[in-house]
């Protein structure tokens, strides 16, 4: 059965998943457990889908995707979706789709769906959460702006959710040093909040990338935010709270990055200041305190990026003086990545046995080109 023809891509699929009828994480979740895909059930029959546990309603309106009936509500409002984001320059990732971050596929209920304006490849990269308080102190934004700007050299990508406060200036921080920046927000991408940050929004989506799981048209509430937080904490390998007070969102998105196995990191303030006793009470319940990047660059591992990137070339690796390595070690540095390899995997790559190779590992290792690391090797710097 042919999708409607103006719903035929990968992520229209997910894009009509997402509108399903009840269709909530519990029922994701047995579906998942008996298919390849969630987007399977769009080409399964009536009887198939009602066993699986589809509402009337939800079966009703795939029925209608089969039988390319525009005029579905469901449809109606997909066709609506699809336009608007095209007309906004809104790009669709499906949660099956090779684009998605694996970092965030992997958190309880991962979003179905990602709106997108910007550079989605940024998503893929070594993220850092930075949030606090939108009524910060002129101190705490200047370590927001700091430390973002540090941590953007020394290779994290930064990754806030676009609020006054910290967040905004997290953006700036990073934005000003030259690096790319990601924000995650509670609203449609063509109803961008708040209304100060709208110059700050043009030039994230300019130099970086602004994602949502909801639609255009959605207007930003209060109840979507704490929805947004677990998305920065899911993309991110920690998060880094400037300054919060006790009631603060930022505990939410720290809290979030607890449950998600993420590191929480937090700046330490006044005791007298009402926006670092919330810091302080991630600090004795186990959060890293941080007074410098290394600080933060310790706890996340040594095997990361930590050579600072130039401005001009932020990925791209620093000359290395290979003069002194036979053609053994060559052959496996150049079979070494930016991630960590296994052993096999490399014996495999190189040809060599296991005694060869790790005697090549470990010169490599004395000179400097090269790093061990959970899960194996990789290249240094």
């Amino acid at each position: 059965m042919s999708a409607p023809t103006c719903l035929e891509s990968a992520s229209d699929r997910w894009l009509l998943l997402s509108l399903l009828p009840r269709f909530g994480l519990r029922l994701r979740e047995r579906i998942h457990a008996n298919t390849e895909q969630l987007t399977d059930i769009l080409d399964m029959n009536a009887a198939t889908l009602k066993a699986l546990g589809l509402t009337t309603d939800a079966i009703e309106a795939v029925m209608a995707w089969q039988a390319d009936d525009s005029g579905h509500p469901v449809i109606v409002e997909a066709g609506r979706i699809r336009s608007a984001s095209m007309a906004s320059g809104i790009f669709l990732m499906g949660y099956g789709e090779a684009g998605y971050p694996d970092a965030l596929r992997h958190i309880h209920n991962a979003p179905l769906l990602l709106y997108g304006r910007g550079d989605p490849d940024l998503l893929r990269k070594d993220q850092l959460g930075v949030v606090g308080s939108r009524n910060a102190t002129r101190a705490g934004l200047e370590h927001a702006r700091q430390f973002s700007a540090e941590l953007s050299r020394r290779g994290l990508l930064i990754t806030s959710g676009l609020a006054l406060g910290i967040d905004g200036a997290a953006h700036a921080g990073a934005l000003d040093a030259g690096f790319q920046t990601i924000a995650v927000v509670g609203c449609g991408l063509d109803r961008l909040y708040p209304a100060q940050h709208r110059k700050l929004a043009e030039r994230i989506i300019e130099q970086g990338l602004i994602i949502s799981e909801y639609p255009p048209g959605t207007q930003a509430r209060a109840a979507h935010f704490p929805q947004r937080n677990r998305i920065i904490s899911g993309l991110s390998r920690g998060v880094l709270v400037v300054e919060a007070s006790l009631r603060s969102g930022s505990l939410i998105t720290a809290r979030t990055a607890l449950e998600q196995g993420r590191e929480v990191f937090a700046i330490p303030g006044s005791v007298h200041s009402p926006v670092a006793r919330g810091c302080h009470q991630l600090i004795k319940q186990g959060a890293r305190l941080v007074e410098t990047a290394d600080d933060v660059l310790e706890e996340l591992g040594t095997w990361w990026s930590m050579q600072p990137a130039s401005e001009c070339d932020q990925t791209g690796p620093a000359e290395q003086d290979l003069s002194g390595l036979d053609s053994r070690e060559i052959a496996v540095l150049e079979a070494l990545g930016y991630d960590p390899q296994s052993t096999d995997a490399l014996s495999l790559a190189t040809g060599l046995p296991a005694d060869q190779l790790m005697q090549s590992l470990l010169l490599l290792e004395l000179e400097g080109l090269a790093n061990s690391a959970p899960g194996g090797y990789l290249r240094a710097g």
